[in-house]
């Protein structure tokens, strides 16, 4: 037993392993931005998140397939659409709920997870729609193939992190959106408009939702469903890096991905998120405020 989990520990595939975990980690990171952004700023955690990211893949299926229209441009659209429903769902549900007390704001937007869902059941139906669409994969080595969709999700989760680190420390809004989430009674003090800011922050983290689901159109079949496989780990990633810590979550995905990957490769993909999971529970344990929260 001992000499078999050895052997496997220093295969080569063990290290296709790892390096699809850091790749898987991009896709997390991105799952993750937008909702960290606007936790942070607009301290209400979206629920419905996910869903949002559901119908920007709807979006691009049926712009691309049905429509005709070119990926990359399909893309941009759906990036546009979420932003529009981040902008809306602030605009007609979460800007009347800032004063309320958590766990309503928690039922809200889980309201209007069960009413995208819903409607996408209406709307579409509950089959599964496949984009068709294949980048193939990098041969590393004879052994060793990366998939060319996850080195793009990962460069591009990458991009986002530094694009935005440059936007909220060398920008004139990002440093409003920054000084916001550290004190927001002060900003409306020093008159300055919150509401467009809360406004602004939700379409762009409902713009970031539209990337990611970009890339997970490439990759997964377009469902009602499909925000139930990533809203429960999208959250949990936030969490475990710290509620509205956007460079947390970004590392925090990459402890989780190669957890995932890990408990995959030594037994099978449902124990690698068991142990996720049980890794998550025990850190929450630890650092109830999150892994890579910072300090007060």
């Amino acid at each position: 037993m001992f000499a078999e989990f050895t052997e496997a520990l220093f295969s080569i595939f063990f290290v296709e392993t790892l390096i699809n975990g850091l790749l898987l980690g991009g896709v997390l990171a991105l799952l993750s931005l937008g909702l960290n952004l606007i936790f942070g700023v607009i301290d209400v955690v979206w629920i419905c998140y996910a869903e949002i990211i559901m119908l920007g893949m709807y979006t691009i299926y049926f712009l691309h397939v049905d429509g005709g229209m070119p990926l990359i441009l399909a893309a941009a659209c759906g990036v546009g659409v979420t932003a529009l429903l981040g902008w809306l769902t602030h605009r007609l549900v979460i800007g009347y709920l800032l004063q309320a007390a958590p766990i309503n704001q928690l039922l809200a937007t889980g309201g209007l997870l069960f009413f995208f869902q819903g409607a996408a059941m209406v709307a579409f139906g509950i089959e599964f729609r496949n984009l068709g669409v294949s980048l193939g994969s990098l041969a590393v080595s004879e052994d060793i193939y990366l998939s060319w969709t996850r080195l793009l999700s990962f460069a591009i989760a990458a991009g986002v992190v530094v694009v935005l680190y440059q936007f909220l420390s060398r920008s004139y809004l990002g440093a409003a959106i920054r000084a916001i989430s550290q004190d927001r009674e002060i900003m409306i003090l020093m008159g300055v408009n919150t509401k467009k800011l809360y406004l602004l922050t939700s379409a762009i983290g409902g713009g970031l939702a539209g990337l990611a689901a970009a890339l997970l159109a490439l990759q997964y079949d377009v469902h009602p469903f499909i925000g139930l496989s990533f809203g429960p780990i999208t959250f949990m990633v936030c969490v475990m890096g710290g509620l509205g810590n956007m460079v947390g979550g970004f590392l925090a995905a990459f402890v989780f991905s190669e957890l995932i990957t890990i408990g995959g490769y030594f037994a099978e993909l449902e124990w690698g998120y068991v142990l996720a999971f049980a890794f998550f529970i025990a850190a929450m344990f630890v650092r109830p405020e999150g892994l890579f929260a910072r300090k007060s």
